[in-house]
Parts: structure tokens; C-alpha cells; sequence
């Protein structure tokens, strides 16, 4: 009997969840400026990191091919956390957070809607870049069970971080200010357009420890079944794209308990306001 409960409370939650999804992308296709900042933004940008990389060699790939399979990891930093920082945010001050764990749904539904909505724009993006990648240099991917576990643990990563950074927003608007630092330590630091190795000094070393590093390494490696977790750019099989990524796979998990503890310790329910 208690089975059959929590199985009716689970089923409840993930159909909470699937409604609050649905109902986030459809927001996000009405509204222009969002659909261009979470959509549209990153590819801008991946052809811009393109254009310098044209003609140069990294990694033993073309430039270009290294930067388009490093951008997911920028496209993290718009599809699922300014996103959701403005949707958590703007819920909170509106009251419907409040009125949504009010209700039915359990915490983890109501925040899981949004995340899962999150997802489905972010594998859109990848695969939008995918289409990309064949049609200009007619690559496809390896490993696609690890690139989209890497892209699933990086989105749950990032409305982690979502979560926490909403509690330090007072509002929607000052949503672009408080992601700020965050997205452009992810442009400068992680390794989309050049390995890591490359930084001078320890700045190889912060950047191979930021938590959006081993989500671009793995998603890279993934799809060009090479080995892009050290500089070296080897061919490598199906079972060492695995085992190559498993220490990437630990600091990402590592990061994973850090923001689900930060995000508990931090989020609120309630309006910031008094």
C-alpha cells in the first residue's frame, strides 16, 4: 500500500513537472527577446569563435570543427542558467513559486519543470549544431549515449546553480547583471576555442577545474571519438571514450553535489522583499 502511494505521488510529480516544462518553452517561443538570448545568442556568438579559428589547426582538428563542439558548453551558460536565474527569479517575486509549493507538486517537481523545459531547449541547441557540423564539415558524432549524458549532468548542474544565484537576485531585471561574472568566466575560462593546457601558468590549472571544463571535454570527445580530455586529440574506441571520461565525469558529479547543496542552502520560496 505505501508502494502504490509514493508510485501515485511519483507519477504526480513527473506529470507536474512535464506540464511546467511545456509551459516554460512555450513562454520562451512567445517571447522574442528571450528566444534570441537562449536560442539564438550562443550560435551567434559559436560563429563568431569560428571565424577566428578559420584555417588553424587545434588539437589535430580544424579550428573551427574544435570550437563548434566546445560551444555546448557556452550554450549551458543561456539555455539553462541566465534562463532559468530569470524564470526562478521572476516566479519568486510574482508569488508563483509560492503558490506552486502551496500546492500538489513537491519542491523537486515544481524546480524540475523548468530544468526538464531547460533540457529540451539545450539538445535542441545541440542538435541545431549538430546539422551545423555536417553540413559544413561533414563530421558526425561517435559516442551519442555520452554526449547526451554529458549534456543531461550539465543541465542538472546548471539549474543547480540556477536555483542558488536566484536567491541573490532581487529581481528579473538585475538577472543580467547577477549572471554576468559567471558567463564570462565560462567564455574566457573554459575550453571552447583552445585546450585548457594552453592557458599560461595556473590558468590551465582554474580552467581544467571549473565546472563547465569536464562537460566540454566529454561532449567534445564524444562527438569526434578523440581523445580531447588532455591536449592530445587521438583517435579512441567506443570503451576508452568511457573510461577516458570518467574523471571528468567525477569532478562533474563533484560539482553537481556542491551546487545541489548551495542551491538548498540558498533558495527561496518567498519574495525577497519584506
Amino acid at each position: 500500500m505505501a508502494a502504490g502511494k509514493r508510485w501515485k505521488i511519483m507519477r504526480t510529480d513527473v506529470l507536474h513537472a512535464v506540464r511546467l516544462a511545456r509551459l516554460d518553452l512555450t513562454l520562451v517561443a512567445r517571447n522574442t527577446t528571450v528566444l534570441f538570448n537562449v536560442l539564438l545568442m550562443p550560435l551567434l556568438m559559436a560563429w563568431l569563435f569560428t571565424q577566428a579559428q578559420g584555417g588553424v589547426s587545434v588539437a589535430g582538428v580544424p579550428g573551427p570543427v574544435y570550437v563548434l563542439t566546445g560551444v555546448p558548453g557556452l550554450m549551458l551558460g543561456f539555455a539553462v542558467f541566465i534562463n532559468l536565474v530569470n524564470s526562478y527569479t521572476s516566479r519568486r517575486e510574482e508569488l508563483v513559486l509560492k503558490r506552486l509549493r502551496g500546492g500538489q507538486p513537491s519542491a523537486a517537481a515544481v524546480l524540475g519543470g523548468s530544468a526538464l523545459g531547460a533540457l529540451a531547449l539545450f539538445l535542441g541547441q545541440v542538435a541545431l549544431l549538430g546539422v551545423w557540423i555536417r553540413r559544413s564539415e561533414g563530421v558526425l558524432p561517435s559516442n551519442v549515449p555520452l554526449l547526451v549524458l554529458a549534456a543531461f549532468l550539465g543541465v542538472v548542474l546548471f539549474a543547480l546553480f540556477a536555483a542558488a544565484f536566484s536567491a541573490i537576485t532581487p529581481n528579473a531585471e538585475m538577472a543580467q547583471i547577477t549572471v554576468l561574472p559567471v558567463i564570462l568566466i565560462m567564455m574566457v575560462g573554459s575550453p571552447i576555442a583552445f585546450p585548457a593546457g594552453e592557458m599560461p601558468g595556473p590558468l590551465g590549472t582554474i580552467s581544467n577545474l571549473l565546472p563547465v571544463t569536464p562537460i566540454v571535454k566529454i561532449m567534445r570527445s564524444a562527438y569526434l571519438g578523440a581523445d580531447h580530455f588532455s591536449s592530445g586529440g587521438g583517435a579512441l574506441s567506443t570503451l576508452e571514450q568511457w573510461t577516458g571520461a570518467l574523471p571528468s565525469l567525477g569532478l562533474l558529479l563533484a560539482w553537481i553535489v556542491a551546487g545541489a547543496l548551495l542551491a538548498r542552502w540558498l533558495f527561496r520560496w518567498e519574495p525577497r522583499r519584506g
